[in-house]
Order: structure tokens, then sequence, then C-alpha cells
């Protein structure tokens, strides 16, 4: 049984919406996975001069038709793909917050693909914690996709956080269907034993370097990065730590860092 079949995609207004097709289209190309395009955007005048997806066009603050627009460059971009049955167009229905009518939707998907939030985001009507939100809310996991870079087909050097916590064993299990078979994979734990992993890793044919890092100054989510870029990762797979408090979302220090600074496609679960 494949692991992932489903996959839910967020497209909106965003020139990062392209980056997050490539990189959901590779991920069901290898898994045999559909990929639903799901527009989640909250209908808004332009408050100033907005880039899209097509190069040049541009509309001026005022326009009364700027959320139509938003949602044609949207569905423009997805249209493009030639001869794709895998990839389908849905979008949030109108009478539905964005995020909770996002969350309801990867209730019923097996990965959520995502963008790292950012300026363009915000200014294309998404709210400053959707990131957040949908990996808190809806229990499942989510590839969070840079807002700069050519990514492709992720999963071919993989580096995995490990703590005892519910948090990292959903995210690495998760992760396993993601991994290619010839992957190299290297576990890091911070103030812990990483190896506990390995028998689990053997069993699905992953042969991992274990690491043990040091806690000191607390600063793990800047370790976490640093440690990727040094192994050249191309995939992070880690917990994600928080909880809502009233409308609040409250973050543990690495997640929070790492979704600030991430300069790669970083799996996440809470």
């Amino acid at each position: 049984m494949n692991m992932v079949a489903s996959i839910l995609l967020h497209v909106d207004a965003s020139v990062h919406s392209r980056m997050r097709l490539e990189v959901a289209r590779a991920l069901a190309q290898r898994l045999q996975a559909t990929v639903t395009a799901l527009y989640a955007c909250a209908p808004q005048p332009a408050p100033t001069p907005s880039q899209f997806f097509v190069e040049g066009s541009v509309l001026l603050p005022g326009n009364a038709a700027f959320d139509a627009r938003c949602r044609e460059q949207a569905r423009a971009l997805v249209d493009a793909v030639p001869a794709e049955p895998r990839l389908h167009w849905a979008e949030v229905p109108r009478d539905q917050a964005v995020t909770r009518g996002f969350v309801r939707e990867a209730w019923l998907h097996d990965l959520v693909v995502l963008g790292q939030h950012g300026g363009s985001e915000a200014a294309a009507g998404m709210p400053a914690d959707f990131v957040e939100s949908v990996v808190i809310d809806s229990g499942k996991p989510v590839l969070v996709v840079p807002s700069s870079g050519r990514f492709g087909d992720v999963g071919r050097r993989v580096l995995i956080a490990w703590k005892p916590s519910r948090e990292a064993a959903r995210a690495l299990s998760a992760a396993l269907p993601l991994v290619h078979p010839d992957a190299a994979v290297q576990v890091a734990g911070w103030g812990c034993d990483p190896t506990v992993v390995r028998p689990l890793l053997l069993r699905h044919g992953i042969d991992a370097e274990y690491v043990q890092e040091n806690t000191d100054g607390g600063h793990v989510g800047e370790s976490l990065l640093s440690r990727a870029a040094k192994l050249g990762a191309d995939l992070v797979v880690m917990g994600c730590y928080g909880h809502t408090r009233s409308r609040e979302i409250l973050l543990g220090g690495a997640t929070r860092t790492v979704l600030a600074a991430m300069a790669l496609p970083v799996l996440m679960a809470h």
C-alpha cells in the first residue's frame, strides 16, 4: 500500500506557488500519488503594486478585479501543466475562513505542501501564522518549501532531527516514503542518543549516519540549519513543537527559528 497516495498543495497569488508545484509534482510522480492544488487566498483589494506569475503582469493599487486576477493566475499556473492526470484544482469555499477551510481539506490527504511565509504571501492575503496553524491543527505531515530556491524531487540527502518525543516520531514515520532508496541520511540528536531509531530505519532499508549534538546554549534551530548546510541536505525532518492559545500560535524555539531561516524544504509533524 502506498503510504502517500494523496498530496494537498497550497496555491495562492504569490510567485512562490510555482516552486511548491514543482516539488509536489516531483514527489507525486515518484510516489504515484495525486496532487490537489487547493487555492486558498483571502479576498482583498490590491494594497500595493503586485507582481504575479506571468512575467510583466502587474496590477495597480485599487484595482477592483484584484481578487479575481489572483485566482485566474493561480489557476493558469496549474492549467499550464501539460497532460497531468494526477493534478487537480480545488478552491476553499468562499464561506469558510482561509486557514480553517484549508485545514479541513488537509484532513483528507496524506501529505501537505506549503510555502514558507514571506512578504509576498502577506501581500497575497495569507495569514502570517498560516503554516504554523496548518501544521498544528491538521495533524498531517507538512512539507514546507522555502520562499526562494529551486528544489525539485527532494529526499536524496536527508537530515533527521531526533528527540524522544511524539512530534519527532511522527515526523520520522512521515518521512520514510519520501527518502530515496539510495539516499544519504543523517540522524542528529540534541541531548539524546539518536541511534535508538537505527532498528526502525534499517527495517526500511536505510543505513544512516548518527550524530549526537551538544545542546549548550540552546540554539538548536541554528545548529540544525548549520548541520543541514554542511551535509548539503535537500530535506530536513523534524517535529513541530507548539500549540494554539486563543488566537496566538506558541512555537518552540527551534521550530520558530527553522521556519524563519530555512533555506531548504523541511518536513514537519506535530
